[in-house]
């Protein structure tokens, strides 16, 4: 039965692949601001020569609303976050702004995210977020993938690094997490016995039934996908491709997840963020 299933996922890529459509050879520009949207692969990533921004396999309609801020429908999402960063809450009466300043001094966090921190955790930006809104302001943690809030605040402090390249760290204590990340990346999984290389290495480029394959790079999230009519974080998106190969997810923001977003993040090392993104 897996075997089938294998081959008829395999079958459908395969009976797609003569509508192989090229990465849009146009430069990304959002704003005025040029971004970095294809970039020679990190030699660590054997895989690929070239890394593309998934902005670049989407329709000319679907471009068209991230290079306009007015029309990018991600942007009210920002709006509410920077209401949020200046907004005190808790019992320490205490707001994002009082400790950080202007969300401006964010420039560069979202580029270096997942990381380790000083305990030796790898935590992406949420895990940051919640550390601070329990310890240092007393309030609730936020729910990790579809709380708006959340959506928000992600998507405001990672407006502040767009155009910046991505820089996340692989190696020194980073080194074990982002290796069992590539075991992940690499590892079939599921009813459909796939990987996440299966189609964001080996087969991007193909449209399978009416989507043109990415190389599922994370340069832009939280990215507003039509299909979700919202903001959606990254584990949202890991969650739903295992679901489509018929696998049973791991927790959002538990380590695989993690460790999975610090390989997949490095393998976009060198693309401009671009959150918030829009795609399909």
């Amino acid at each position: 039965m897996k075997k089938t299933l294998m081959a008829t996922a395999l079958a459908t890529i395969g009976a797609a692949s003569a509508l192989m459509a090229d990465p849009a050879d146009i430069p990304l520009v959002i704003e005025g601001e040029e971004m970095i949207s294809s970039v020679k692969a990190p030699d660590y990533i054997p895989g690929l020569d070239t890394a593309y921004s998934g902005w670049l396999f989407r329709s000319e309609e679907t471009q068209a609303l991230e290079i306009d801020d007015f029309e990018n429908p991600g942007m009210p999402a920002v709006d509410y976050g920077l209401e949020l960063w200046s907004t005190a809450d808790g019992s320490e009466g205490k707001s994002c702004a009082d400790c950080h300043g202007d969300i401006s001094e964010m420039a560069g966090v979202r580029t270096t995210m997942p990381k380790v921190n000083e305990n030796g955790e790898l935590w992406a930006m949420e895990e940051y977020i919640n550390n601070c809104r329990v310890n240092r302001m007393g309030a609730e943690a936020w729910k990790r993938i579809k709380s708006p809030e959340m959506l928000a605040m992600t998507a405001a402090i990672g407006l502040q690094s767009r155009g910046m390249p991505m820089n996340v760290a692989i190696d020194g204590p980073a080194e074990p997490f982002w290796k069992l990340g590539e075991e992940l990346y690499y590892t079939r999984v599921g009813q459909l016995n796939m990987s996440c290389a299966n189609c964001h290495e080996d087969n991007y480029g193909n449209m399978i039934r009416a989507d043109h394959l990415s190389q599922g790079q994370i340069n832009g999230f939280p990215t507003y996908r039509l299909k979700w009519g919202g903001l959606g974080s990254i584990h949202r998106r890991f969650k739903g491709c295992m679901k489509n190969i018929r696998a049973e997810p791991y927790k959002p923001g538990g380590p695989e997840f993690l460790a999975l977003e610090l390989y997949v993040a490095s393998r976009g090392n060198g693309l401009s963020v671009e959150t918030p993104a829009v795609r399909n």
